[in-house]
């Protein structure tokens, strides 16, 4: 059967009760804070003008996003491949939702809100602690953010290492994009890729 009303779609799920309904926050408190100083890690959903969605791995030391205040956070968004897919729906709609990730910690941080795109110096200076320095900033005003249960990351065991697939047993990214791509050029090796990623870290 597929669903396309709501109220069907309740009829199935229920509704949250308890602290899965009350748990949304519209500021940080201090185990949000403690949990975006610890997290390395964090996705980056965004949406253009058109409802093109775009969804975005971001990384760096722990506490890479910086907390300016109980509602606003700072994002560095360092040299990529300049595609810039996020930036464009962030100018074109402000909106933005964040998850962040803590390696060995199965919950995780959601927060949605808006956004806007910073050049200001007192907003890159926030990152001189960085090997390299970011080409911009990422604003981010919060709407609500809650903790997520752990059930996602349980079911998928993602950190449990013995779960792990070794790279050796995975295709290099030049081998998929060289297949993608149907190109004749030989496939870049995983050692190569490393290095030429390495000058921009």
């Amino acid at each position: 059967m597929k669903i396309e009303d709501t109220n069907k779609l309740r009829e199935v799920y229920g509704f949250p009760s308890g602290r899965a309904k009350k748990k949304v926050l519209n500021s940080l408190e201090k185990h949000s804070k403690h949990f975006i100083k610890c997290a390395p890690f964090i996705v980056l959903s965004t949406v253009n003008n058109q409802n093109k969605m775009d969804a975005s791995p971001r990384g760096g030391n722990s506490g890479f996003v910086k907390i300016l205040n109980g509602n606003q956070l700072i994002i560095p968004d360092f040299k990529g491949n300049n595609r810039i897919d996020s930036l464009i729906n962030v100018i074109e709609t402000k909106t933005i939702g964040l998850l962040f990730m803590i390696p060995g910690i199965d919950e995780t941080l959601r927060i949605n809100g808006s956004a806007i795109i910073e050049t200001s110096e007192k907003y890159i200076e926030l990152f001189k602690e960085e090997p390299k320095m970011p080409i911009t900033c990422i604003k981010v005003t919060i709407d609500e953010l809650f903790l997520h249960c752990a059930k996602a990351f349980m079911r998928s065991k993602l950190w449990d290492i013995s779960k792990h697939t070794s790279p050796n047993d995975f295709p290099t990214m030049g081998m998929m994009l060289k297949d993608q791509l149907n190109t004749p050029q030989e496939a870049e090796s995983r050692e190569q890729m490393i290095k030429r990623y390495r000058k921009d870290i």
